[in-house]
This record gives structure tokens, sequence and C-alpha cells, in this order.
């Protein structure tokens, strides 16, 4: 059965959702990348958009005016980790409940999701002119002097995803989870190889 979460998300919503499952948003989504992030953490300014309850999407989109109206053309997930040095205070400061992007983040996003009930996911790459498909209509978009990218684009979406779960609000990280399970496998590979080309000097 397909888990759709519906924004405002609370908490509770989120009870039971575990690393790796996948995940579907309705409602609202706003894109919120490196400057934004920045500007709320490092020079005090506050979001333009109250995200309680809502989702962010690191992500630098394309948009075409049609008339009087913004359409989105493309919609990509851009790395995550480049926010992890804010993301903690961030998710603290603006009552985010889910924070989507590309790749995995660290542990002091992991702390954050734990301390205030929020996930991470993970959109998949490749997929930015699907994901635009999902946006049934952009509502509105704040800091435009920023440029397309970086602008935060207020998103009304349906069923937008698929989205990974990476860290859950017990602050399980996945990615960091694989990484110590690919590590050993590595290293019991690179022991058999070795024994098998250790005659060679």
């Amino acid at each position: 059965m397909k888990k759709i979460l519906n924004t405002p998300i609370k908490a509770e919503d989120l009870a039971g959702i575990q690393i790796g499952d996948v995940i579907y948003l309705t409602g609202h989504l706003v894109t919120c990348r490196d400057v934004a992030h920045r500007r709320l953490i490092e020079r005090g300014m506050e979001l333009p958009v109250d995200l309680r309850g809502l989702a962010i999407f690191h992500a630098g989109p394309i948009v075409k005016k049609d008339h009087e109206r913004y359409v989105m053309v493309s919609i990509g997930p851009t790395t995550s980790m480049r926010m992890e040095k804010f993301e903690k205070e961030f998710i603290a400061r603006t009552g985010v409940k889910v924070v989507i992007g590309k790749g995995g983040m660290g542990p002091r996003t992991a702390e954050a999701c734990k301390e205030h009930q929020a996930i991470h996911c993970v959109f998949p790459g490749g997929c930015a002119v699907l994901a635009a498909t999902e946006v049934e209509e952009i509502e509105g978009v704040e800091w435009m002097e920023l440029g397309m990218p970086e602008s935060l684009w207020i998103c009304r979406v349906k069923e937008f995803g698929p989205l990974i779960v990476s860290i859950d609000t017990a602050g399980n990280n996945l990615f960091e989870i694989n990484k110590e399970v690919f590590r050993e496998r590595k290293d019991r590979i690179v022991a058999e190889i070795s024994r098998e080309v250790g005659f060679i000097q």
C-alpha cells in the first residue's frame, strides 16, 4: 500500500516510518537550498515562508512563465550534504518535517530529526522531469533576487515521489549504516583477492 504524507505533517504522521521506506508527499513543498539556509542561519534573516509542518526540497528547478503563472519544467534534487552544517538549526528554527534531496546527510541532521521528529528523504537522481509532472501548481515564489535555482518556489504537489527515507525520527541514518555494511564487505573481498594475487611482486 502506497504511503502518502499530507501536509501539514505532524510528528504522529511520521511514527512508524523507517529508513528504507518509500513514501510520497501531497500538499506543499518549498524549494530551499544553499543561500536560503545561509540567510536564515548565518545572517539571521527570517524566511518569508512558514515551513511548520511542510516539506523542503534541496533543488534548483527550471521554471517558465506562462502568461501570469509560473510552470515547473524540471525540478531535480541537489546534493543534500552541502546543507549539513545548517540543517540541524534549520529544522529546529523552522519546524519543517520533511527534508528532501540527493544523497544522504550526516550526524547533525540525524540528531535534529530525532529531536524534532522530522525525516530526510532521497528523491532519485535523473528524474527531474518526472518530478515536475507531480507539481500541480506553483503557488508563489520568494527571494527571486537570488536567481531561479536559489529562489523559494512554493509548490502544491500530488503524490510527489518516490521518496526513499534515509533518516527517520529515531535518528537512524540509512547511508551511514550502509557505509559500515559495505566497508565490511570490502575488507573481506580485499582479503580474498590479496590471497589469490599474493604471488605478484
